[in-house]
């Protein structure tokens, strides 16, 4: 059964027609009205719209408008364009610096439930009480011009960057000291220790804590070439608790020294103090970098290196300064390497990897040198 169409029929007065044959005689009327003009004597012709749109090689969405626009305007409407809203507002320089200055702010001081700003939300306040504030520009102002606004002056009040802020008083001080003992090291590594230097070890050291345990609860599979591109892996997996590293790198020879613990307590950190007491007895000295935690200062830790005066020297790093300490550039490298998918029985497993990683590094140790000189630092 052959289609047929639903859509009203255009019919036109003696008076339409006449106009009709006019505009298409005319050698002054405008391409577009002519063009029109053409589209509506096809449809009275009994055309379709596929019809006409193959015959006037256009579009079936311009057909139809100007049809429909016929149909409820009339002939004389349809060949013109129709009114537009106008042109629309200038948004000044000063209602763009308003928008700035209010996503500048919290939404939660201006009275919201929210922290952060949304586009929706911020949409909704710029239009709330633009009028108020004397921007009315911005009465129907849309989230993508708001992004446009605010992208020009890099504002992001939808994202957090986070930042250290200094809290140690004594930081410059004791950013010094640190630097002072990685000079001192770099001197050590070019001239003989025993003619130029005390005889002195120097340690950098850190623990990490909360290493998982984790098992596998299926066999890995592992690439097959033409088939599998990568190891496929269960995504399930079984939680044996956690461990942590104590370690300590030497800043002249690269080894490291390392126990992995469950906990990292004062008495996990004598023990290490023990070990590497016994390490270095050819040694007048050890000298140690370390942060301030309170293990390293407590009253276990005091009692014990009472036993060994003169024995160990403590190098505190400033607070929040992790970064001032040599270990933690080998911690990086562990956590990007030896850490990564790694997949153990359990926590004894665990740590006898550790114990094995440690060894492997100590077969040819890597010594760690500290990029930036003194005078370099701000």
């Amino acid at each position: 059964m052959p289609f047929v169409s639903m859509k009203p029929k255009i019919v036109l007065s003696k008076e339409e027609i006449a106009l009709l044959d006019q505009v298409l005689k005319s050698r002054s009327v405008a391409s577009v009205g002519f063009f029109r003009a053409k589209i509506i004597q096809e449809s009275i012709s009994g055309k379709s719209v596929s019809e006409i749109s193959r015959i006037l090689d256009t579009n079936r969405l311009r057909v139809r408008k100007t049809t429909d626009k016929v149909l409820h305007f009339g002939l004389k409407t349809a060949l013109k364009d129709l009114p537009r809203t106008g042109r629309k507002p200038v948004i000044t320089d000063e209602a763009q610096q308003w928008v700035i200055s209010i996503a500048c702010q919290k939404p939660v001081d201006l009275g919201y439930s929210i922290e952060l700003w949304t586009y929706s939300y911020l949409q909704d306040h710029l239009r709330k009480n633009c009028i108020y504030f004397g921007y009315p520009e911005l009465k129907a102002i849309s989230r993508s011009t708001i992004c446009e606004i605010l992208n020009k002056s890099e504002i992001k009040p939808h994202k957090i960057k986070y930042y250290l802020e200094r809290r140690d008083p004594n930081f410059e001080e004791k950013m010094q000291e640190v630097m002072y003992v990685y000079e001192e090291v770099s001197l050590m590594k070019e001239f003989d220790s025993k003619g130029e230097f005390d005889n002195s070890a120097v340690i950098s050291y850190d623990e990490k804590p909360g290493i998982q345990a984790i098992e596998n609860t299926a066999p890995d599979l592992q690439p097959v070439p033409g088939v599998h591109s990568c190891i496929s892996r269960d995504h399930e997996y079984k939680r044996h608790g956690t461990v942590s590293l104590l370690a300590g790198i030497d800043l002249t020879t690269g080894h490291v020294h390392g126990r992995v613990e469950d906990t990292h307590c004062s008495k996990e950190f004598i023990s290490f103090l023990e070990d590497i007491n016994a390490y270095y007895h050819d040694k007048d000295r050890i000298r140690i970098i370390l942060d301030n935690h309170t293990v390293h200062t407590s009253k276990d830790t005091r009692q014990y290196l009472s036993t060994v005066p003169n024995r160990f020297e403590f190098t505190f790093t400033p607070k929040h300064a992790s970064w001032l300490n040599i270990i933690e550039c080998f911690f990086s490298k562990m956590t990007r390497s030896f850490l990564r998918g790694i997949r153990v029985a359990s926590k004894d497993d665990l740590k006898e990897r550790i114990h094995r990683y440690l060894e492997e590094i100590n077969e040819n140790p890597r010594i760690f040198n500290w990029k930036y000189k003194m005078n370099e630092l701000p």
